[in-house]
């Protein structure tokens, strides 16, 4: 299940030695409602290995503009409160479980 994240528990979620991944996106964006349930599938697969969140940018514009979002869907892959890489735009299941691999 993919964790919704905001402002208020932003903190505490990504407080943990696993790898963090963020999926900035907006519910008008036609990229981001497709890359939903792949992010879905990917949080079942890494289950209790990636704590894999979404952050409406829209009500969370705080979040968006801390992490410099100017294009939707973003994710952002955070291990031990450090930014690790990123990635914008819609992208298969298999590239994001690569990357998932090689940061976790």
């Amino acid at each position: 299940m993919v964790l919704e994240i905001n402002e208020s528990n932003f903190e505490s979620v990504i407080k943990t030695d696993k790898l963090v991944v963020i999926d900035f996106w907006a519910p008008w964006c036609g990229p981001c409602r497709a890359m939903g349930p792949i992010m879905e599938e990917l949080s079942e697969e890494y289950k209790g290995k990636v704590v894999v969140t979404k952050c409406d940018t829209d009500q969370n514009n705080d979040l968006a503009i801390r992490f410099q979002v100017r294009s939707i869907p973003q994710l952002v892959f955070i291990k031990n409160g450090e930014i690790k890489d990123l990635h914008v735009g819609l992208a298969p299941k298999n590239v994001l479980a690569k990357k998932f691999d090689a940061l976790m």
